[in-house]
């Protein structure tokens, strides 16, 4: 990776043109989004870059072809906007865009499909099960070692999620995922150290170590609370580090990501890695975890955001 330093040059400026930034939505996620977004424009008006935002709504085909934009930079969480479908909109309006394409992007928003496949590929993730309605919830726990996280299959931002022990915790937390979704996910409890590891055009960047006094690194952890700890350096030694490494960057390239994106991945107290699942759009707030990684490549916020945009060339 050749990341893109401060000025830019007027060769790149033409090669970019005038750039979109597709922002905010109609998904649970829409106010992450909407600072994601700001950040980003906010990126390329200091690099000098032509640039429109688009709070991408019902009419979004309409309003994206009004703007006459010749690349798009996506800064869209949740349905609608990391699932695939603003990338299949772009596809076909012709319209280059950041970071991975349709099929991975619609694969990588299903944590169920992604876990299946990390399986097919030997890759190491928790045991899971699809929980209905009818399950008989002591058996759900007993057979996933009695303390779960439960996942709806298509959120982000562990939005519906819940750490229980019970069984009627477990029925509970079902009924609550299955709010938001259809498909609700039970995952084993892996108990340790939680890493994410950042992906910038084919390179794995310095992972960060997560610790938080929450129950889990949940959504008051990631974008509210001033309490949570980012350790970066992460603290593994050379050889688990490169390890960790090693299988973000082929749990990403399986799922058939491009461009940029973040692996999460918990460590048990034996330092056995397991991958929790891929975000093809992570967020770029002041609490994000990419901006972070980043800057420990030694990478300033507008460079990031610069390199990105020209792994999409």
């Amino acid at each position: 990776m050749q990341p893109v330093k401060l000025p830019v040059s007027d060769e790149l400026k033409k090669q970019l043109g005038r750039v979109g930034v597709l922002l905010g939505g109609t998904s649970s996620e829409r106010e992450i989004s909407l600072q994601s977004g700001a950040a980003v424009v906010a990126a390329l008006e200091e690099a000098g870059i032509e640039h429109v935002a688009i709070d991408v709504g019902i009419n979004a085909i309409a309003d994206i072809q009004v703007a006459k934009i010749e690349r798009a930079f996506l800064a869209l969480h949740g349905a609608g906007g990391e699932d695939g479908r603003i990338q299949a909109v772009l596809e076909y309006l012709n319209i280059p865009f950041t970071g991975s394409g349709v099929q991975a992007s619609a694969l990588a928003m299903d944590k169920l499909r992604t876990k299946q496949l990390w399986r097919g590929v030997n890759l190491s993730t928790p045991d899971f099960a699809v929980l209905n309605a009818t399950d008989d919830w002591e058996k759900v726990l007993a057979d996933l070692g009695g303390e779960v996280m439960v996942k709806p299959a298509h959120e982000g931002s562990s939005i519906g999620m819940a750490r229980v022990k019970t069984a009627q915790e477990l029925a509970d937390a079902f009924q609550h995922a299955a709010k938001y979704d259809g498909s609700v996910i039970a995952e084993r409890l892996i108990v340790g150290s939680e890493f994410t590891v950042a992906i910038l055009d084919g390179e794995a960047l310095p992972p960060i170590k997560l610790e938080t006094d929450h129950t889990f690194y949940d959504f008051n952890a990631k974008y509210i609370a001033n309490d949570t700890r980012y350790i970066c350096p992460c603290g593994l030694d050379a050889e688990k580090e490169a390890e960790l490494k090693q299988l973000a960057l082929a749990a990403f390239d399986a799922v058939g990501c491009e461009g940029w994106g973040r692996v999460d991945v918990m460590a048990d107290q034996s330092m056995n890695f397991y991958l929790l699942e891929v975000n093809t759009l992570p967020g770029m707030t002041s609490h994000s975890l990419v901006p972070m990684a980043a800057k420990a490549r030694g990478l300033r916020f507008s460079e990031l955001v610069l390199t990105i945009l020209r792994a999409g060339l």
